[in-house]
């Protein structure tokens, strides 16, 4: 079918806006009617090369919609349901079978390579083949194939363009402090970026009632908005250099967790300063290429301290997700506080605007 998507032509180069064609759906795939879709960094680093991710290619990652097709194995949704949708995963492997889906031994061939695992892409241009299936879905579309382990139903009080971001972003950020961290109840934790996924991460560590919240952000009014949110302090890098020294002015003996959005090789080895013993740095980031592990080894083993990964914030989404819903009717998740929403095909204004500061987390709106 005739679709319209925002093609990444070049690395650097704007989104254009083009007639592309979609395959219809396999046994296995679900078609989508895209009605919101977030923008995450992720999808801008992909635009750049970063990734696995031959271009020209359609990305999105963050979709959200009306299913309008099934294929004949697929049984969880049907046409006519609201979905949200997310990273894919294979089902089968021990990572999913045992509830860590984001860490599926098939993940980079599921997410990140732009083709289905059999090599063939489901967007084309005339003789052309576009990279497609950015983690299952490929929604920065009017129209978009998932998968069932990508998709669940919404409920019909949730706008889409509150959901879409559940797909990465926010599950992100608060599965990071939630599930990954496990922060407990009175702690205290070190928010490194206060965009979508480290604003998620303060009304995570809210949720799980910290005593102190910490977050460093060079953006007046998203420091401002942390502190509404649940934050406790709010720390300026631009005004206070020295990370460190800011933290364990507030905390003399460091913080519990940290929780790193910006990959900063710099910020990262600032953090490891600012650690208690036993404290734990997660990080979700994405570092330039060959960036080393941060911390004194020594420092590390003295103080018996963790630094991990965290991918889609430990989520199993079919669990985790629909938890975030809850929170946010009960008003513990204000989504609409992070939320700025464009016409889709203002999608390159879009990214500046969010770029400059002015709005936390863009979401693409089709209907």
């Amino acid at each position: 079918m005739k679709i319209t998507a925002a093609v990444a032509r070049a690395a650097g180069a704007d989104f254009a806006l083009e007639s592309v064609d979609l395959d219809d759906p396999r046994p296995d795939e679900i078609l989508v009617r895209i009605a919101a879709v977030g923008v995450c960094h992720t999808d801008l680093v992909a635009r750049e090369g970063a990734m696995p991710f031959s271009l020209p290619a359609v990305l999105g990652h963050e979709g959200a919609g009306v299913v309008e097709a099934v294929g004949s194995a697929v049984t969880k949704v049907a046409p006519g349901d609201r979905v949200a949708i997310t990273f894919r995963s294979c089902g089968v492997c021990a990572r999913c079978q045992s509830g860590d889906p984001a860490y599926c031994y098939a993940m980079p061939a599921l997410n990140y390579i732009g083709m289905r695992p059999d090599g063939s892409k489901a967007i084309h241009q005339g003789e052309t083949a576009v990279s497609s299936n950015f983690f299952g879905q490929s929604s920065f579309a009017t129209y978009a194939l998932a998968y069932e382990r990508n998709v669940l139903k919404i409920p019909a009080d949730l706008p889409f363009e509150l959901a879409a971001p559940l797909g990465c972003g926010v599950q992100t950020g608060a599965g990071g402090v939630i599930l990954a961290l496990a922060a407990k109840q009175g702690s205290s934790i070190l928010i490194t970026g206060a965009g979508a996924v480290g604003l998620s991460a303060v009304m995570g560590a809210a949720i799980q009632d910290c005593g102190a919240i910490i977050v460093v952000e060079p953006h007046a009014a998203r420091r401002a908005l942390a502190l509404e949110l649940g934050a406790t302090h709010a720390i300026d890098p631009v005004a206070t250099p020295d990370l460190a020294g800011a933290v364990r002015g507030v905390l003399p003996q460091g913080v519990d967790y940290a929780f790193d959005t910006t990959g900063r090789p710099e910020t990262l080895a600032a953090i490891m300063g600012a650690l208690a013993p036993k404290g734990v740095l997660a990080i979700v980031g994405i570092p330039p290429a060959g960036t080393p592990l941060p911390g004194d080894l020594g420092s590390v083993l003295t103080f018996g301290q963790t630094v991990r990964g965290v991918i889609e914030g430990d989520s199993d989404p079919d669990v985790f997700i629909p938890e975030l819903i809850a929170h946010w009717r009960a008003g513990r998740l204000p989504l609409e506080k992070l939320v700025k929403t464009w016409p889709f095909a203002e999608i390159n204004a879009a990214i500046a605007a969010q770029h400059h500061g002015d709005g936390v987390k863009v979401v693409l709106t089709l209907d």
